[in-house]
């Protein structure tokens, strides 16, 4: 597993403490936001389409340290855009890192190796990568060429530096398991501490609808790419159940508490994919959303999701539950013959709703300061 031990033991830890206390929901990794702007236009990305005055606003450092220690998770992951740009994000990092926290800084890399100065190598800090695939593929994703090269580069100066780095990977129509395999053998050749993966999320504001699949056509996919990985050295940076998972071996329901959203605009409900309105704190976040409205089978916009960021917490859930479980499952392998598990009905969903692209509350705020 890609997981480093000290953070399993840290979150094995955390999650036992909430289970003796009673608490049913709580957050396992924050999803800190401190901006939108990107140095990329990806097709598959809803989150750089807001008007220009929305990408010029970020989360100071206070607010993100406010933001961790309110949440209170074991885990950190500051995605964006791009947090690079942020002209705090060393503060950000070194701030988060001081509270042992765990911490994936998720990058595109083009400005990484310029920054790596602003870091300092630590068992809490990851760069996590965006990588989709190899040349060919990463550069089509992000619709620029030469991307794949200079993130190539970044990944060897940040390892040379002693820094830990995981290549985050996001999977869309046009994977195929073969070149998948190939991606994940070359990357595991570089010498990556891990390999976290995800079938995309249709972002309603992303350019290009067409490129996200479906639940059976992620099981399928991932089926053939497991069958393909048996005997190979990849290191896959998720819990061995949110694997099975993937191969449609396990029928979990989302969880998207276990990572709550904080951004310009609040904490984002109900995930990091979805804005559907926002609290002013975490404590609302948790007591006053109508989590049961939301998730594959209770709401059309979440009919296909299978994304980490909503079922990773439902798999470390099970994985404590069931420890013996979830052993047999890594002994034995995933198993990529044979019946799914049936699949959650769509027929009672509720109807996807409109919502502002920026919530009006926040327009307001900002009109009553610049008065």
């Amino acid at each position: 597993m890609g997981v480093p031990l000290i953070q399993q033991v840290r979150v094995g830890a955390y999650v036992l403490k909430q289970r003796i206390k009673g608490v049913s929901r709580y957050p396992l990794v924050l999803m800190l936001e401190p901006l939108f702007r990107c140095n990329l236009a990806c097709a598959g990305c809803g989150k750089i389409q807001y008007p220009k005055h929305i990408l010029d606003k970020r989360l100071g450092l206070d607010e993100c340290l406010g933001a961790v220690d309110e949440c209170g998770a074991p885990v950190v992951s500051i995605p964006g855009g791009e947090p690079l740009i942020h002209p705090e994000i060393g503060e950000i990092v070194a701030g988060i890192v001081a509270r042992k926290k765990f911490v994936y800084l998720c990058t595109n890399a083009l400005l990484l190796k310029k920054k790596l100065h602003l870091f300092e190598p630590s068992p809490y800090l990851t760069f996590s990568i965006h990588l989709d695939g190899l040349r060919e593929v990463h550069d089509a994703s992000v619709c620029q060429t030469g991307v794949f090269d200079r993130v190539i580069e970044a990944i060897e100066a940040s390892r040379n530096k002693g820094f830990r780095v995981n290549v985050n990977c996001t999977l869309f129509s046009d994977a195929v398991a073969p070149e998948v395999a190939k991606f994940f053998d070359y990357v595991t050749e570089l010498g990556i501490e891990g390999i976290t993966v995800s079938p995309g999320f249709s972002y309603e504001r992303a350019p290009e609808q067409e490129n996200f699949l479906s639940r059976k056509r992620t099981k399928n996919l991932f089926r053939d790419i497991f069958r393909r990985g048996k005997g190979r050295k990849w290191q896959l940076n998720h819990s061995t159940l949110y694997l099975d998972f993937l191969a449609g071996n396990q029928d979990y329901r989302c969880t998207p508490w276990g990572n709550p959203t904080r951004n310009m605009f609040g904490w984002q409900r109900p995930c990091y994919l979805l804005g559907e309105g926002y609290a002013r704190s975490f404590r609302e976040l948790m007591e006053q959303t109508e989590w049961e409205l939301y998730g594959t089978g209770a709401y059309e916009k979440c009919a296909n999701c299978m994304a980490h960021c909503g079922y990773e917490a439902s798999a470390v859930t099970d994985t404590l539950s069931r420890p013996f479980k979830a052993l047999k499952v890594r002994l034995a392998g995933i198993r990529t013959e044979g019946p799914m598990a049936p699949e959650i009905p769509l027929e009672n969903a509720r109807p996807a709703v409109s919502v502002p692209e920026v919530p009006p509350e926040f327009e307001l705020a900002q009109r009553v300061a610049a008065e």
